[in-house]
């Protein structure tokens, strides 16, 4: 019984020893010639958030998950019935305020035409006080008369200068809410594909509440991490390959974008325990925007690869890493 025992384990070790050995083949790396470095990474693409302006209702939204949306394209829309009802309200002061600019002007017409009549009959009245045929005190009262039109007319004219202020203040009440009602339509900055829908219509949102993200599949990066022996030959804009575990076929060209200025430990998930003791250096390996827009429906963020770097300008890329791209 021992013996059946004996024989039994070690069958199930030999099985686990070969399958460990086929597993290390299978995901073995080749070995790299000189000039080159490699790290493991996943694929990753900036994120854009639509949020609102203000807070309000969300009436509309427009997007699922897994969408490809164009830039500018509207994504959701916010309860702008209150905002819409001040509009009008503005508006109709910007017509009151206009009327009582009107109404000014004819006063401040009237009141120049009295001054100036009150200017003349002064003049008449002081040549005949001087010829002695009216008294001083009528000369007075005339005078008196003339000083009251003109601080009449000075008054019209202030009151024109209110008037024009009162137009101002009311056009930019009416232009800021117009500017609300717009920012009340949210609309995506940029194309991508939707990430997270956030928001559903209904909810009530404080200002600057996320309604979806966008991925940004125009600016895909894959971030690896290498020793600084490595690193300090990186150039920026170097050329390098990504492949990924979903699609081994395929070599994705691309090029180092960012060389951190300073050595950091590698995150737990990247390397074995005993490299995550080293400091390494965070390098990123972005692939070209043209060749992105090429294959927009196919671009997936979140998958695992490794990223290749020549870090000798004039070393050759093997075989294995020659650029291959989908038809």
């Amino acid at each position: 019984m021992s013996m059946k025992r004996w024989w039994i384990g070690g069958a199930i070790l030999a099985l686990a020893i070969a399958g460990a050995v086929f597993i290390w083949l299978q995901f073995q790396q080749p070995a790299l010639p000189e000039g080159f470095a490699s790290g493991n990474g996943r694929i990753e693409a900036t994120e854009i958030d639509v949020a609102t302006q203000w807070a309000g209702q969300i009436n509309e939204v427009l997007a699922s998950e897994g969408d490809l949306v164009d830039a500018d394209q509207v994504v959701a829309r916010m309860d702008t019935a209150n905002l819409e009802a001040q509009l009008r309200q503005a508006e109709a002061q910007v017509k009151q305020a206009q009327d009582a600019r009107a109404s000014v002007a004819a006063l401040i017409s009237q009141r120049e035409s009295e001054l100036a009549f009150a200017r003349k009959d002064l003049g008449r009245i002081l040549q005949l006080t001087a010829k002695g045929f009216v008294s001083r005190q009528d000369a007075d009262l005339k005078r008196t008369k003339q000083e009251t039109t003109a601080a009449a007319l000075a008054a019209a004219k202030a009151q024109a200068t209110e008037a024009e202020s009162a137009i101002a203040a009311a056009i930019a009440a009416a232009d800021r809410l117009k500017i609300d009602i717009e920012q009340g339509i949210l609309k995506a900055p940029h194309a991508g594909r939707v990430q997270y829908r956030l928001t559903e219509p209904g909810e009530v949102l404080a200002a600057g509440g996320k309604v979806l993200t966008l991925l940004d599949l125009t600016d895909v990066d894959l971030t690896l991490f290498l020793p600084e022996t490595a690193a300090g030959r990186v150039a920026l804009g170097a050329e390098a390959r990504i492949v990924l575990d979903a699609a081994t076929n395929l070599v994705i060209p691309a090029q180092v974008s960012f060389v951190a200025a300073k050595a950091q430990f590698t995150p737990k998930t990247v390397e074995t325990r005993t490299e995550r003791e080293k400091l390494m250096f965070r390098v990123k390996v972005r692939i070209d925007p043209d060749l992105l827009r090429q294959h927009l429906s196919r671009v997936k963020t979140g998958l695992p690869g490794v990223a290749y770097v020549r870090l000798d300008p004039n070393a050759s890329w093997p075989p294995t890493l020659q650029v291959k791209l989908p038809p």
